[in-house]
């Protein structure tokens, strides 16, 4: 095992790769003028012994070494050099480890490759799935935003499932150092969306490509501090910090199925509030066109007004499909003879169910350019926009139901509305009304020629 060798060289290691840092270069003091080159990365061969292994030397072998494997390869490191950690130094900016040593590969000495032995792999593939640390260990969404600025500073492990991942960026800084930078967006049974930032290309690669929603992550060792601009909290992967993807634990596997089932009842899509963002200060007129194309480009919320025609709106269906009640706690629907959520991973299933009855619709709007469909008109909105409570609503004849509808139905309207990513959907993004109004004619004029004249 690589966690018991004392001796100076080591042989031979068979590990999985769970960390990896980006390449970082630094002035060589024996040759002014020349640059030297570092990458570290994470090696673990069992369930509970890993080792940082570093590597030192000219660009071309250590860009051509760290491009060679990523995060989940299997590699086989040959003669490697073993030190002795050192906490006070470099050491103390990499992943906490069990062993007492650190490998070093050296271009003269040490040779790493991708593993070809079949049954090598089977066996380490399993442990890419392991935390680091303690899969009981880790701070809920919830608690960090309850401790709030305590723990401003603090490194600390989170398990968290992914909600949306948004767009990888590039920067130069004012120095023509490049940079990089991707934002997630997390969530949990405590707390519906949470940042993390990775400034790292190698964390990136990895986070990139992951399902939003279907994706838990075990984030050993992230950075907690608190953001002014968003005078909210903020978690950071950092050097130290080692991520596993979906968890083989049961805290990772009970967080996956609450992803899963709040979800699918659209929870996540309803738990920005309108109010967030007044409707007075919505100002940007967009295309149903435009407003797709736009949603699709932008990984958090979107919102704008569109002079559409509404061109479903089943208000004469059957009352249960207009009206519906949902478990205040998870949004889930329930029946109003049910004393508690039917919700399992509900955080209320075990109290006294507290219920919200609205109307709660599906409307397609469409334009010149296209049809938004299924978008969300629940209340208070929708009563504000039928102009009766679901009280009135549900006393009405089929006949003056059915002269509601067509009062909107394929009538211009000003729509305010929220895009929000929704990879459930074939679409991608699933809309949200805000406000809803039959348009004024000349104020319809005017922002259409504006709009014809921006296409020109």
């Amino acid at each position: 095992m690589m966690h018991s060798c004392p001796c100076n060289v080591f042989q031979k290691v068979a590990g999985i790769i769970i960390g990896k840092t980006d390449v970082k270069s630094f002035p060589d003091r024996k040759n002014i003028g020349m640059d030297r080159f570092t990458f570290g990365f994470t090696v673990k061969d069992s369930p509970d012994f890993f080792i940082n292994v570093s590597t030192w030397g000219n660009d071309a072998y250590v860009n051509g070494l760290a491009s060679s494997f990523n995060i989940g390869d299997c590699v086989t490191i040959e003669n490697p050099l073993v030190a002795t950690k050192d906490l006070e130094k470099g050491d103390r900016f990499c992943p906490a480890t069990p062993s007492h040593y650190r490998l070093l590969v050296t271009e003269a000495h040490s040779q790493v490759c991708l593993c070809a032995d079949m049954d090598t792999i089977d066996r380490l593939l399993p442990l890419i799935h392991l935390p680091v640390k303690d899969s009981r260990d880790f701070y809920s969404l919830g608690d960090i935003v309850a401790n709030g600025q305590k723990l401003d500073g603090s490194v600390i492990n989170i398990l968290a499932a992914v909600k949306s991942v948004g767009y990888f960026k590039q920067f130069t800084t004012s120095d023509g150092r490049r940079g990089q930078r991707l934002e997630v967006r997390l969530f949990d049974d405590s707390v519906s969306s949470f940042p993390l930032v990775c400034w790292d290309r190698e964390a990136i690669q990895l986070i990139q490509p992951l399902i939003p929603r279907e994706t838990v992550l075990f984030i050993a060792d992230a950075k907690i501090s608190f953001d002014s601009f968003r005078s909210s909290m903020v978690a950071t992967v950092n050097s130290k910090s080692i991520i596993t993807v979906n968890p083989d634990t049961r805290e990772a596997s009970l967080l996956f199925s609450y992803a899963k089932e709040v979800s699918e009842s659209g929870a996540l899509d309803q738990d920005d509030m309108p109010e967030d963002v007044p409707v007075e200060s919505i100002t940007d007129v967009y295309t149903v066109s435009q407003l797709m194309q736009k949603a699709q480009e932008n990984p958090e919320a979107l919102f704008g007004i569109t002079y559409s025609f509404i061109s479903k709106l089943d208000l004469d269906s059957s009352v249960s499909k207009v009206i519906k009640t949902r478990c205040s706690k998870c949004k889930f629907l329930v029946t109003e003879d049910l004393n508690s959520c039917t919700n399992q991973l509900c955080p209320g299933k075990d109290q006294i169910v507290s219920a919200t009855t609205g109307f709660d619709l599906l409307v397609d709007f469409t334009d010149h350019t296209g049809t938004l469909h299924a978008c969300s008109l629940r209340s208070p909105v929708a009563e504000k926009a039928l102009g009766c409570t679901t009280e009135e609503f549900i006393s009405l004849t089929d006949g003056e139901r059915t002269a509601m509808k067509w009062k909107f139905l394929l009538e211009r309207c000003k729509i305010y509305v929220k895009i929000i990513p929704s990879p459930k959907l074939k679409s991608g993004i699933r809309g949200m009304v805000l406000d809803c109004s039959l348009a004024d004619p000349g104020e319809v004029k005017q922002h259409m020629s504006a709009l014809l004249q921006q296409r020109l």
